[in-house]
């Protein structure tokens, strides 16, 4: 796979998961750039390092207005843009009883109105061969554990949204697809942490991720050899979803 002359979007980039996806895809050749909401990290060294341009973009993807300014600045300062991963998430869970509308509103804004007004925003600036990737994830289709009916929601929601535009962009040559990842050794989801053995026992693996295995699957989605996968949801989850 070579990215070479390619620039890819890769929404909260920052940390885990997107910062992986933003380094593997700067180590084949594309120039990075990444939003993030609090601090960048240290992604953008990493990318250096890799001698490929890069820019950070604060924006909160519950703002709308902010992840259209995020992708015209990725654009305005690289100078095309190729990919966009809508890697950006809202993480609320609880009983259902105590999610109100201000959970629901930003749950939905972050998962999946942000993923909508970026594909929106991008188009103009992706040819053909250019690719849309959204994140989901495993609990979409198999939630064992309560607590999930908000989240679940939205991440099912980027099922039919990825689907329908596939339907609606292939004819201009670019592809949509979407990632479900399962438990990954994140800060925010450690494989030591409280409760990961009970996790781990619904895999078919028998561990969590590491998060340069989900960033492998996003790349790819995002590469020349993928042109024929559109609309496709792949699940890489250990077999937590088998």
């Amino acid at each position: 796979m070579n990215f070479d002359g390619k620039v890819a979007l890769v929404t909260g980039g920052s940390r885990g998961i997107g910062a992986a996806i933003a380094v593997r895809l700067a180590e084949l050749g594309a120039d990075v750039a990444i939003t993030y909401r609090n601090e960048p990290g240290d992604v953008v060294d990493r990318v250096k390092a890799l001698g490929r341009r890069v820019v950070a973009v604060r924006a909160d993807s519950g703002d709308a207005e902010a992840v259209v300014a995020a992708v015209e600045e990725a654009v305005a300062v690289l100078g095309r843009l190729d990919v966009l991963v809508n890697n950006a998430g809202e993480f609320i869970v609880g009983p259902v009883e105590e999610l109100g509308v201000a959970e629901f509103d930003r749950t939905f804004d972050v998962n999946v109105r942000a993923a909508f007004v970026a594909v929106k925003a991008a188009l103009p600036h992706l040819g053909p061969g250019g690719r849309v990737i959204a994140i989901g994830s495993n609990v979409s289709e198999r939630a064992v554990f309560p607590g999930f009916s908000l989240y679940a929601a939205s991440k099912a929601a980027l099922g039919g949204m990825t689907k329908a535009l596939a339907r609606e962009l292939g004819p201009r040559g670019i592809t949509v697809n979407l990632v479900h990842p399962g438990a990954t050794d994140t800060a925010s989801n450690p494989a030591d942490g409280a409760g990961a053995d009970v996790v781990r026992g619904f895999t078919a693996v028998g561990r969590y991720a590491e998060p340069a295995e989900i960033a492998a699957a996003v790349a790819f989605l995002a590469s020349e050899e993928a042109g024929y996968v559109t609309g496709a949801q792949l699940h890489a989850d250990g077999g937590f979803t088998a």
